[in-house]
């Protein structure tokens, strides 16, 4: 097709669209479910893989750090956006034509699905925010402190887990402390016990992960937020890795505040978090971002959600994405990806010379397993895997090789990624 009937064919069909808000339908194929419906085992996940664009022949295991997004999740994003550009002398603000913003509006509907999928008591509960580092500051600058004030973070922070807390300690002159972690960690009391061992009575908050970035452990949260209450310290959990990835319980859990970035393990375009205040202890958090709902006592989620001007597809991709792990059924998900892990874990584990250096606990482990081969560099081990079999996992420095296990890996590809490390 040459150039003026492409551009003439794509201006046809951008014509045609019809007003997209965020009620749009994500694009999905008609067929999926009934192409799935009649499949188990390893040939479901093997059709469910044709769900996202990635090529057959290359294997991705990095979701630590950025999910890969099934293809009806993409062309919502792209089609809201076209549908905006070309629509965009039509918005008139009042509700007709294209939704233009996204930093103001509460996305009721959306914030109601994921309040589900996190088991919040209510949607207004839920903020919509950039990422996790957006949650965890929100906290850190929207507390009140007072002289003496202590904190506690892990040793194994990522810095979008304890910078808040330090630039806090740093501008008021508080104390910050860091409970150590084993490596490897396999035993919850052990974390539980390091943490409250730094508790004093100027203790204001404790603010762990709920799974380890490096290393991929799954920290006892709920127990450390039920002692944490009991002592009336301020919990916040980082759930950057946790929100698709393991189930979350937001009520089982207990926490006063959860965080977390959905562009990982939940499959959403980069650009969307989500931020949990409880509605007991809500109203003691300033508004960091202010806008027009600065103040909104009625719905502190939407207050906390006043970010100014962004990209609204992004959104659009967001309620895709959780549309899509709802689809699959959000307990298959996990089961899936602890599956995987395990099955990676217990390959591993019969080599020798390899050291995993996350959990093989069982309530402690999940889909995300850093390792060490001896005699070869983590991003040695990296660029043999690509090299050989197209297999993407992460090297983490020096700290090992992480690798994720996802819904759109498949177990043969675990197999290649074992061969490598036998034949090193």
């Amino acid at each position: 097709m040459d150039r003026r009937k492409f551009l003439n064919r794509t201006t046809a069909a951008a014509a045609t669209l019809p007003f997209m808000g965020l009620s749009m339908p994500a694009v999905k194929p008609a067929s999926m479910a009934d192409r799935l419906s009649q499949l188990t085992g390893e040939n479901y996940w093997k059709a469910l893989r044709e769900e996202f664009p990635m090529p057959a022949d290359e294997a991705y295991f990095n979701t630590g750090t950025m999910g890969a997004q099934p293809t009806r999740v993409l062309n919502a994003v792209l089609e809201n956006m076209r549908d905006n550009a070309f629509h965009i002398a039509r918005c008139d603000y009042q509700g007709n034509g294209p939704l233009l913003l996204q930093g103001y509006q509460g996305f009721d509907g959306l914030r109601t699905k994921i309040a589900k999928l996190v088991n919040a008591r209510d949607f207004k509960e839920i903020a919509l925010i950039q990422n996790a580092t957006m949650g965890m500051n929100y906290i850190s600058n929207g507390l009140d402190f007072k002289p003496g004030d202590e904190f506690i973070n892990t040793d194994q922070e990522h810095g979008g887990g304890f910078g808040g807390w330090r630039t806090a300690a740093k501008r008021y002159g508080l104390t910050y402390k860091e409970a150590h972690i084993p490596i490897p960690a396999n035993d919850p009391q052990e974390i539980i016990h390091n943490i409250f061992a730094l508790v004093t009575p100027k203790t204001r908050v404790i603010a762990v992960p709920h799974i380890l970035s490096t290393f991929g452990v799954v920290l006892p949260v709920k127990e450390i937020c039920a002692e944490a209450r009991r002592r009336n310290i301020f919990t916040i959990i980082d759930g950057a890795q946790s929100v698709g990835h393991i189930t979350v319980d937001l009520q089982d859990i207990g926490c006063d505040a959860y965080y977390s970035s959905l562009h990982k393990w939940l499959l959403a375009p980069a650009g969307n978090g989500i931020l949990y205040v409880r509605q007991e202890v809500v109203g003691d958090i300033w508004t960091v971002a202010s806008s027009y709902s600065w103040d909104n006592d009625e719905d502190h989620g939407l207050r906390m959600t006043q970010r100014g001007t962004g990209n609204v597809s992004l959104i659009v991709g967001l309620e895709a994405a959780v549309d899509f792990h709802n689809e699959v059924g959000s307990e298959k998900v996990i089961q899936r990806i602890k599956a995987l892990g395990d099955y990676l874990r217990a390959g591993l584990q019969d080599i020798r010379k390899v050291k995993i250096v996350s959990s093989v606990h069982p309530a402690m482990c999940a889909g995300l397993t850093t390792y060490q081969v001896e005699g070869i560099r983590p991003v040695d081990l990296q660029n043999r895997m690509w090299s050989r079999y197209k297999l993407q996992p992460r090297a983490a420095g020096d700290k090992g090789l992480r690798q994720s296990t996802h819904i759109y890996n498949q177990k043969e590809e675990i197999d290649k990624a074992l061969e490598v490390i036998r034949s090193v």
